[in-house]
């Protein structure tokens, strides 16, 4: 049965030091076996690279369909996918398909670190700034910028990403397994059907113009 996905309260959180948050993945993370990679460590399938995986390797306890403000769009080659990778313009126009893993805010401090090739743990990463301030660039590289997109049941939303905008950056195809990877995540989510994820993936810059629709739902299909 499809549900209809949540929509995230675009307000910044009183709460500056919460004890969970929801961890809002838009790429390959919002499949819950990638995800178990940054959580319990280990090399996902598709992948070149293996994580060492957060200090509490408890799952998500819950995950949630949502949809965000801004736009998804390709870029910058991958050496774990070997093709472009996801990222977040939150502001873009358009709506952006995602998942939201509650998660503790040490979890997602350690996610964090490992997509910026930081280890986890040690002094970790302090949300405090961007719960203030809405979004703070710990770096110049990709996924050094955390962005707080709201909260979702009193909780903060947070995401990472890039710090330039979509159009900054040449778009770049991604691969067949990561394509395979996020979308399989957004249909497992149970909002939405192949055909509304299918489409959604295809018509994202970087995926648009090579990865077809009709070749998405394929895929999806032979999956399930």
């Amino acid at each position: 049965m499809v549900t209809a996905p949540r929509r995230i309260e675009p307000v910044l959180p009183r709460d500056r030091r919460p004890g969970l948050v929801w961890y809002t993945s838009y790429g390959s993370n919002t499949h819950l076996g990638r995800l178990a990679a940054y959580i319990r460590g280990g090399r996902p399938v598709g992948a070149r690279r293996r994580y060492p995986g957060c200090r509490d390797r408890t799952m998500p306890v819950r995950s949630l369909a949502v949809e965000l403000n801004g736009a998804m769009y390709f870029a910058t080659r991958s050496p774990v996918w070997q093709g472009g990778r996801s990222f977040y313009d939150p502001g873009a126009d358009g709506r952006v398909l995602a998942r939201a893993h509650l998660v503790t805010a040490g979890q997602f401090a350690d996610i964090a670190a490992q997509e910026m090739y930081r280890e986890p743990g040690g002094d970790g990463i302090d949300l405090t700034d961007v719960l203030t301030r809405g979004r703070v660039a710990l770096g110049a590289g990709r996924y050094e910028t955390l962005v707080c997109t709201g909260q979702l049941d009193g909780l903060p939303a947070l995401t990472f990403t890039a710090p330039w905008r979509m159009d900054d950056v040449p778009w770049l195809t991604p691969s067949l397994p990561y394509v395979r990877f996020l979308a399989a995540g957004l249909l497992s989510a149970g909002a939405w059907d192949v055909t509304a994820v299918a489409g959604y993936v295809a018509a994202c810059p970087g995926a648009a113009g090579h990865w077809s629709a009709g070749d998405l739902a394929a895929l999806l299909g032979r999956d399930g």
